[in-house]
């Protein structure tokens, strides 16, 4: 980390989106701008849907190849690089944070940003020149996730931006909409959890499979949903659940790509 005098960051909840993303015409602009309008993170810690792993593990603390998670995209998609420094004293803070009897953290020192991470930072943080930390998500209990980001949330005191990247609707079969427009089930659950956002109704988006319209079809599985749990815990703690709003709104191949900040 640099010697940048300690700034409180946001925490972030974004949607990550696939390697195209960055052939699309509009949402690298909105990433970028994003990251031009927050504070120079010390050091940034990565949540992605992408990476479930228990106990929780933290990622490589140097420079390690990029996890290339997907498969049947055009080759250049796979040279994407994303060189950032690794962040051992970082990983030491997350350690001593979440380590405790009972609870273990492990390391996985190999395990390289995946596209969870570095589609989105290579838009907002396109020189790579940040130290990045990636851990698993352990669970993908909204309660247990919440707990995480409370205990991580002193962080955000030393300069460390979390982020959780995940996609706020991710149903696949998005992809094979014929209909034209947005599935229903898309806009639909978009446009709740909107409103759950702003009305900071935290019960009602820790049951979003049974509280929300077409929770389940918005999300047949929850790992993409769960990162934004990890935020809200560290917006919880530090008293920012009232500072939301959200930054990127609309779709992307009828996927809902809401991205929020707290603070």
């Amino acid at each position: 980390m640099d010697t940048a005098p300690d700034v409180r960051m946001p925490a972030l909840y974004l949607s990550h989106g696939a390697p195209p993303l960055a052939d699309d015409p509009v949402w690298p602009g909105e990433l970028a701008a994003w990251s031009a309008g927050l504070p120079r993170p010390k050091a940034i810690l990565m949540v992605s849907a992408h990476w479930e792993e228990a106990p929780l593990a933290l990622g490589a603390t140097g420079t390690v190849p990029l996890v290339h998670d997907f498969w049947g995209f055009p080759e250049h998609y796979y040279r994407v690089r994303y060189d950032a420094p690794g962040a051992p004293a970082l990983a030491a803070q997350v350690r001593a944070l979440l380590r405790s009897p009972g609870t273990p953290v492990q390391d996985i020192p190999d395990r390289g940003l995946d596209h969870g991470a570095y589609v989105p930072l290579v838009e907002m943080y396109p020189d790579a020149d940040i130290p990045v930390l990636q851990i698993s998500m352990p669970t993908l209990d909204p309660r247990r996730l919440m707990d995480i980001g409370r205990k991580l949330a002193p962080l955000r005191d030393e300069g460390v931006l979390i982020v959780g990247s995940g996609f706020f609707t991710h149903n696949l079969a998005a992809l094979r909409h014929t209909g034209g427009g947005v599935p229903g089930w898309s806009a639909e659950f978009d446009a709740w959890g909107h409103e759950a956002l702003a009305a900071r109704d935290v019960d009602a988006l820790l049951d979003f499979e049974h509280k929300s319209p077409a929770g389940r079809l918005a999300h047949p599985r929850t790992e993409h949903f769960a990162p934004l749990f990890v935020t809200m815990g560290a917006a919880d703690a530090a008293g920012d659940l009232d500072a939301e709003r959200s930054v990127i709104d609309g779709f992307w191949m009828g996927l809902a790509k809401r991205s929020v900040q707290f603070g």
